[in-house]
């Protein structure tokens, strides 16, 4: 499933989402991850609407955004896109949460992660609400 991540530089997880100005974009499973791509916001207009507008609309194929800081209106937008907001609240090394993103993809991962990992496709009889 695809991941975005807000970072500077692609190493930590150090940026809010309203104010990131690029995504790093990965590509998770339990037995391997491989970096992307890089997703630039482009021109938006000056209200904060447009700008969460701007970023919700480029991460469309993404399942998961992980973010330092996420305001309700954004995070609001990304759920109704079936994206998956995560907070980490600090600066967290992007490899950290790639690891243990595939462990617990490894195990039994709770519904709304496997939700996640289908998103795009028909979910199976017994992953229906």
């Amino acid at each position: 499933m695809r991941i975005a991540f807000t970072s500077k530089t692609g190493e930590m997880i150090d940026q809010h989402f309203g104010m990131s100005t690029e995504f790093h974009i990965w590509e998770i499973g339990p037995d391997e991850a491989s970096f992307q791509e890089v997703l630039k916001v482009g021109a938006h207009g000056q209200d904060e609407e447009d700008k969460i507008a701007a970023r919700a609309h480029i991460l469309g194929g993404c399942a998961i955004v992980y973010t330092m800081a996420i305001g309700g209106p954004a995070a609001a937008k990304l759920v109704a896109q079936k994206i998956h907001p995560m907070k980490t609240n600090a600066e967290v090394p992007v490899a950290e949460i790639v690891g243990k993103l595939q462990e617990v993809l490894k195990g039994n991962p709770p519904p709304w992660l496997r939700k996640a990992m289908h998103k795009g496709t028909t979910p199976a009889f017994d992953e229906e609400d």
